[in-house]
């Protein structure tokens, strides 16, 4: 009896629900605008009985005959045919619910960003400064790749690794928001040491590619390994590194002094040692003087460093109307049974 409640009538029972109603899509959903016409069916009905209904102008009772809650029965079975045609046209527009199913096959890519944090990325030519538009950019970059696993380095006199080589984009995006300036203690360039950082994170990665980028506006001046040695040793573990240069050289905004009068530097890239950097690890230099050309150097890598993700989806669709099915039979029937006893006008019919 449990087994037969829980297959049968329970089902029979939620598929009466709104919320269950509402959780359907529909194969032909345009026969649901058939619902409403049900009611003014029966109405259109009455109005026509009313019409054509011959009278008997003769008064069997002395006085008004009071009204009775029974005199209400005789409505049951136009109740019941209404149910009928209600759930017969649910039926036909079929309820169902699709499972989709993604699966991806393939390998990503291994990525790392190094982001320069060091005091000369508080400079004005990139707006608010190079090191947020930087952040921006390179949080758009990371919301476009699918599949690959990609991490964090930051580095100024010293480098860090922030984060791993992951595919929770949502915390990658977290913290590169909350890149700040000095939150190195050492100041200073040590892009060397940048780059040993993220070839170790990289070198026992299982991906396929594995790429480091580079964001910088200066020269190395500080750390004990040597750019290019770094380079050649990232090289040797098979990674490809891409290296770009922020900023204008020359005099450049950088922030206010006491007065609150704007303060200018004079600034200089070591373009020659990041494309030396490129080279050695079979990769390319980018210069961005602004956040549009930084932009459109995040693409270009984008495009050379596409992941083979290849997804699959599998579309498993379960139709219910068989529910609404019974229902609208059971109730046709009931409705003739009805038909049969004392609540209905044989001769009206």
């Amino acid at each position: 009896m449990q087994q037969f409640w829980q297959q049968v009538l329970v089902p029979l029972f939620d598929g009466l629900r709104y919320s269950t109603l509402a959780g359907y899509s529909w194969a032909h959903p345009r026969l649901l605008l058939l619902l409403p016409v049900i009611p003014l069916l029966f109405l259109l009905r009455e109005l026509l009985a009313q019409r054509w209904r011959s009278k008997l102008a003769v008064a069997f009772v002395r006085g008004q005959a009071r009204g009775h809650w029974s005199a209400l029965l005789r409505f049951l079975p136009d109740l019941v045919l209404a149910f009928s045609l209600a759930f017969g046209v649910l039926a036909l527009a079929r309820p169902q619910r699709t499972d989709e199913r993604i699966e991806q096959s393939g390998r990503g890519i291994d990525i790392v960003l190094a982001v320069d944090v060091s005091a000369s990325m508080e400079l004005g030519d990139l707006l608010p400064n190079r090191l947020e538009a930087a952040k921006r950019v390179a949080r758009n970059f990371v919301r476009g790749r699918r599949g690959d696993r990609i991490g964090l380095v930051v580095f100024a006199g010293e480098a860090y690794s922030v984060l791993p080589p992951t595919t929770d984009y949502e915390l990658l995006d977290e913290e590169l928001q909350n890149l700040r300036l000095g939150m190195i203690a050492a100041d200073g360039t040590a892009i060397g040491t940048a780059l040993g950082v993220a070839t170790n994170r990289l070198r026992d990665a299982p991906g396929r590619s594995r790429v480091c980028i580079l964001l910088s506006d200066g020269e190395n001046t500080a750390g004990n390994l040597a750019p290019l040695t770094a380079a050649q040793l990232a090289h040797a573990f098979g990674l490809k590194l891409y290296t770009i240069g922020l900023g204008k050289d020359g005099i450049v905004p950088y922030g206010v002094d006491e007065q609150g009068q704007p303060r200018f530097v004079e600034t200089q890239l070591d373009e020659t040692t990041m494309r030396q950097l490129a080279a050695a690890a079979e990769g390319q230099f980018f210069r961005a003087t602004d956040e549009q050309a930084l932009k459109s150097v995040f693409g270009q890598i984008d495009r050379l460093e596409k992941s083979e993700i290849r997804q699959t989806r599998y579309r498993n669709t379960h139709d219910y109307y068989r529910f609404y099915l019974y229902w609208a039979v059971g109730m046709w029937l009931l409705w003739l049974g009805l038909k049969n006893t004392f609540l209905t006008n044989a001769l009206e019919d």
